[in-house]
């Protein structure tokens, strides 16, 4: 067996692999620049093929072509379907093809890391719209790439889980903490550091860095986090993708209780959770390699 990576030889790996989600932080300064105009989001999707392919098929899909009218146009596809839709749509679709990449060590079925990705996003999106109290676009994204340093040591260190795994289960302790005993550092430390290279947002680095979130952690990324933490709750218990590291994860109960995400609260969101996750991912809710 190998010696095990530093953090720093983790993330440069990781960093190599094709399909990086790079353009998500300029594509968030522009959508949330008042000044910005439809042109100067349709410069940056440009610069991905497959988005600006996916951009186009949103636009003529049934649900947005209303009376058949089809546009043939990047910059129509993206009058069409706005500034919300643009951003789940470039987030899902440049995150999930990187989130895509095969990987081996967890006991992850084809699909499962993007699935609870996905569902958790879904969910953290529905709680920001009931609460109120953080942007749904932005807890949306968040979500979706908050765990991302998972994969990261999944592609680097995937012959050391099992000791991970042993650790959890000697010790009945959260995976993330026995990766941390194991290897020096874990998937947040690194999805932190993966996401500050690629010159993300603070406030999303700190989604990735705080898990769970404290009340000790920045304030200004408090709200974001507390409800990607109840949407990952959400994730998890709906069973999507929710392998042995996801059952595994630290929750701080408290902090949801005091920011309203009681368990009846959440037991309640459940429902409309399920029907617009099922809705993205149809059959392959719950089972099924997907593609982006």
């Amino acid at each position: 067996m190998s010696t095990i990576p530093t953090l720093d030889q983790v993330c440069e790996s990781a960093l190599r692999l094709p399909c990086s989600p790079t353009l998500i932080p300029r594509l968030v300064a522009v959508l949330e620049d008042v000044n910005a105009s439809a042109q100067d989001v349709e410069t940056i999707i440009r610069m991905d093929t497959a988005l600006a392919g996916s951009t186009l098929r949103l636009a003529n899909s049934a649900y947005f072509a209303t009376g058949g009218q089809r546009v043939d146009s990047l910059g129509e596809a993206i009058m069409r379907l706005g500034s919300r839709e643009i951003y789940r749509l470039a987030a899902l679709s440049l995150a999930g093809r990187w989130m895509a990449q095969p990987v081996q060590g967890f006991k992850w079925e084809p699909g499962d890391f993007c699935r609870r990705s996905l569902v958790s996003a879904v969910a953290a999106e529905f709680l920001a719209e009931q609460s109120g109290r953080a942007d749904p676009a932005v807890a949306y994204t968040a979500a979706l790439i908050h765990e991302i340093g998972k994969l990261a040591i999944a592609y680097s260190c995937g012959e050391h889980l099992g000791a991970v795994r042993m650790k959890c289960e000697k010790e009945s302790i959260s995976w993330n903490r026995a990766e941390q005993a194991t290897f020096g550092y874990n998937y947040a430390s690194v999805g932190a550091e993966m996401l500050r290279r690629w010159n993300f947002p603070k406030n999303l680095v700190a989604i990735a860095e705080f898990q769970p979130p404290t009340a000790d952690m920045p304030e200004d990324a408090l709200p974001l986090a507390v409800h990607v933490h109840a949407g990952k709750f959400l994730g998890v218990t709906l069973g999507a993708g929710a392998a042995e590291d996801g059952f595994l994860f630290e929750i701080n109960t408290n902090i949801l209780v005091e920011w309203g995400f009681t368990p009846e609260v959440l037991e309640m969101a459940m429902p409309d959770v399920v029907t617009r996750a099922t809705r993205l991912l149809g059959e392959k809710l719950l089972r099924g390699a997907l593609t982006f």
